[in-house]
């Protein structure tokens, strides 16, 4: 029996398709292979062509470029058996368990919000570049908690049915705390008085409940905008502040 690669490729790799000329003809089959998950029906609605088409070698370029795009196949090829079109596939591999492990700033299903709202859970097609994203993004959490030396390291075990289990080790490390504030170049007001409208402050004896004493890019951020807003609500509108500066020191393990 006489078989006719039409096309073939794999976008994201070369970005074109190697094609073969083959005389039209008009479809009395068509077949898919490869599948393992996902069901054939999920591929004929994707498919831009149906039984009593007349397929060519546009067709079947059309067909691939349609079935990269949904995003479910690493590899797609087409091929023709006599009138008989044959899809070939192999699929990308699908989370189905997410396991994160060493969390105790969070909970896990705090984390696995964040990692949802962000593309990557459970049932949801794996990528590499999604995974890369998702280490990027509990560190991001993590560094709003003042946990900058925290470490995540991602594993990831194959499973059968070409699926996928993700285990995330979180090392939390120690939270960075503040020890001094310092406001350089205040004049006008006393520099408690300025202290006082930051969230930010140097601790006391109940920053272990409040934690009001963890560092945080992000609050440190909202503080500046406070002493901006605090000066021009008193008439200096040109106000500014020049730089903020902040330095690490070895800090002894504390209790969060």
């Amino acid at each position: 029996m006489k078989l006719k690669l039409l096309a073939a490729a794999v976008l994201g790799l070369s970005g074109m398709a190697s094609a073969w000329a083959a005389d039209p003809f008009v479809i009395k089959d068509i077949r898919v292979e490869g599948l393992q998950r996902t069901e054939p029906g999920t591929v004929f609605n994707y498919l831009p062509v149906k039984v009593g088409d007349t397929f060519n070698d546009d067709k079947a370029h059309e067909s691939i470029k349609a079935l990269f795009a949904t995003g479910f196949f690493n590899d797609v090829r087409v091929e023709s058996r006599g009138d008989v079109v044959i899809v070939t596939v192999a699929e990308r591999p699908v989370i189905t368990q997410l396991n994160i492990n060493g969390a105790k700033e969070f909970s896990k299903d705090q984390l696995k919000k964040a990692l949802k709202d962000n593309g990557f859970a459970e049932s949801r097609i794996f990528d590499q570049a999604l995974l890369d994203g998702a280490v990027q993004e509990l560190k991001r959490q993590y560094y709003s908690r003042g946990k900058y030396s925290v470490d995540v390291s991602p594993k990831v075990t194959k499973l059968d049915r070409n699926r996928v289990a993700v285990t995330l080790d979180i090392s939390e490390g120690i939270t960075a705390r503040i020890k001094d504030i310092h406001i350089v170049g205040a004049h006008a007001f006393d520099e408690s008085d300025l202290r006082d409208q930051m969230s930010l402050t140097q601790g006391g004896w109940m920053s272990w409940i409040t934690k009001d004493d963890q560092y945080s890019k992000q609050k440190l951020t909202g503080d500046l905008e406070k002493l901006k807003a605090f000066y021009q609500n008193r008439g200096y509108l040109e106000f500014n502040i020049d730089s903020t500066r902040s330095r690490s020191a070895p800090t002894r393990k504390r209790s969060t």
